[in-house]
């Protein structure tokens, strides 16, 4: 099949009719599918529902000599606590254990700075007139909202195919307002990029104007591989720590899909002067996050080989459902020349990118026909793509049978937006 840039416009006529007989007979099946999140499967969930059971009314709740049941150690288990250390190259002093959600501690964070300041700050971020804050995009919306939330001033650095675009870092960070970036560095949301060794030297050793930085270092795929083996990354606190920036660095990630993303165990980690002064502020307003459910964590995975194990058991589920994206992708779209995609060997999703105008009008048709997807534009601040391209597919949640159903919604959809605006150029 030609291009669609190289067909007449008689070809596309003819090529218009034929998609949108396809597309009304998807919207005739009334289906109800959905790829907006990239949330756990119900076979990825069954698999660990063994979890609940772990811990029983007879059970001993004793670990490193405290009753997990009772108040008390904000900072979490020391087991939990060397379990993620394990996992993330630091040490256990530097790692504290929160709830079920790394978001809400993302946001806890940057509301502490707003409220407190940084254990470096002149004054809380509050008293300032602007705070602008650097966001890689494509990147992950949630992100975005928080930023969006206490009102600071986003701006959009264009992500490579070796992380954020450093040259472009390194100018604005020059402005003092500029105080702090949000970074996935493995298997980015949505690209699915590992940042390079260079582009995490430059971060790491960055110099930024406001003496405040905070560097939002958001590990949430850190060990999500699905294709392949284990991929090693390297300690963003230690290599910050070379360079002088060791209080820079706020590093996250959690259990959220690893066990049950409504239940699990979320982390930080920091230099031990950071971990001070949020212990500080943190005593103000929680006594200990769930103890209990740190130690069934802590007793299901034993320790990170126990954690790595259960991880090749997702990427055993996960791998078949990419692999059906890419190759609905690879067949239905590549020939027609509308659109190019990631590819990626861990995380949660697949980018792609639409010739330019046609994602909304792609994400409109989707969902007229039954299938729910994150919206376009989303992957932005503010939620605007400037060339309305970018699309996130997150293959996760619908068992490999209704995936394939979606995406041929997806890619009938986007060939009819696609005609429809060569058509009416």
């Amino acid at each position: 099949m030609k291009k669609y840039a190289e067909m007449t416009k008689a070809e596309l006529q003819a090529e218009l009719e034929l998609v949108e007989k396809q597309y009304e007979a998807l919207k005739d099946q009334h289906l109800s599918l959905n790829m907006a999140r990239g949330k756990p499967g119900k076979e990825q969930l069954d698999m660990v529902s063994d979890i609940a059971e772990v811990l029983k009314a007879d059970s001993d709740y004793m670990c490193d000599g405290i009753d997990a049941r009772n108040y008390g150690n904000l900072e979490g288990l020391p087991s939990c606590r060397k379990l993620f250390a394990d996992v993330l190259g630091v040490q256990p002093e530097n790692v504290f254990i929160g709830g079920s959600a790394s978001l809400q501690l993302m946001y806890d964070t940057i509301a502490k700075c707003y409220t407190h300041g940084r254990v470096m700050s002149d004054k809380p971020w509050g008293r300032y007139d602007v705070v602008k804050w650097l966001c890689p995009a494509p990147g992950y919306d949630r992100h975005f909202k928080v930023s969006e939330t206490f009102g600071m001033q986003m701006i959009t650095v264009p992500m490579t195919p070796t992380g954020p675009d450093m040259d472009v870092v390194e100018e604005l960070i020059r402005d003092p307002e500029v105080r702090g970036m949000w970074c996935v560095p493995k298997y980015s949301n949505p690209d699915g990029i590992i940042y390079s060794e260079e582009t995490i030297r430059r971060i790491a050793s960055m110099k930024p104007a406001a003496k405040d930085f905070l560097l939002m270092w958001d590990n949430a795929y850190c060990i999500h591989e699905f294709f392949g083996d284990y991929v090693p990354f390297p300690d963003i606190l230690g290599e910050c720590a070379k360079y002088g920036n060791e209080d820079m660095v706020f590093e996250f990630a959690s259990t959220s899909k690893i066990t049950f993303p409504g239940a699990g165990v979320s982390v930080f980690a920091c230099s031990v002067r950071n971990m001070d002064y949020m212990k500080k502020l943190l005593g103000a307003q929680i006594i200990s996050y769930d103890k209990v459910n740190q130690l069934r964590h802590i007793r299901y995975f034993k320790d990170r080989d126990g954690l790595l194990a259960l991880m090749k058991k997702h990427a055993g589920i996960l791998g078949p459902k990419f692999r059906c994206v890419l190759d609905a992708l690879d067949r239905e779209i590549a020939p027609l020349g509308i659109a190019e995609w990631q590819r990626p060997n861990g995380g949660y999703f697949v980018s792609v990118n639409t010739m330019p105008g046609i994602a909304k009008a792609t994400w409109q048709l989707c969902k007229e026909a039954g299938l729910t997807m994150t919206g376009a534009g989303a992957t932005f601040p503010y939620g605007k793509d400037p060339k309305d391209s970018n699309m996130r597919v997150a293959p996760s949640l619908p068992p490999i049978e209704q995936l394939e159903k979606a995406m041929e919604i997806y890619c009938v959809s986007m060939r009819l937006a696609a005609l429809r605006k060569l058509l009416a150029a």
